[in-house]
């Protein structure tokens, strides 16, 4: 039975991404757990992504080759969102990535994502899976699109 982790992914890729990330490719998915379970080395490799560090990942990276955007996204049921602690890491992680980057913070409920709204960093994204159609942008007049 899946859990709320595998719920939440299901829905990136079943709403989220029909809808705000159409053409792009999986490369990486994660669990909880940071157990690996989908990895394009050839991917990672092209866009200077270094693959050892994948257990510091965020759950699901997207790559959207036509427009050279990577959506780096965290799916949050039970540990933080992209906070400002969380998006140095990830800019140190992929800082030799020449890609544009979309940092997105997905949840399943706007009850979870109230939770964590305090913890939000400025240019981010936010997802929640019970309104698939809606974005909540954290980066002032700027709408979905890379750093």
């Amino acid at each position: 039975m899946p859990n709320k982790h595998n719920k939440l992914e299901d829905a990136i890729a079943e709403e989220f991404c029909p809808r705000f990330a159409s053409g792009a490719k999986l490369i990486y998915l994660g669990d909880m757990s940071r157990e690996t379970l989908v990895l394009d080395k050839a991917a990672f490799s092209k866009l200077g992504i270094p693959v050892s560090e994948h257990g510091k990942f965020p759950n699901v990276i997207l790559y959207d080759a036509k427009k050279k955007w990577l959506f780096l996204i965290e799916a949050v049921t039970a540990h933080g969102p992209i906070s400002p602690k969380r998006l140095l890491e990830l800019e140190r992680l992929f800082e030799k990535c020449k890609a544009g980057k979309i940092y997105m913070t997905a949840f399943l409920d706007f009850g979870t994502y109230q939770k964590y709204a305090d913890e939000m960093a400025w240019e981010t994204e936010v997802w929640i899976a019970e309104m698939p159609s809606h974005l909540i942008h954290y980066n002032g007049d700027k709408f979905l699109g890379s750093r």
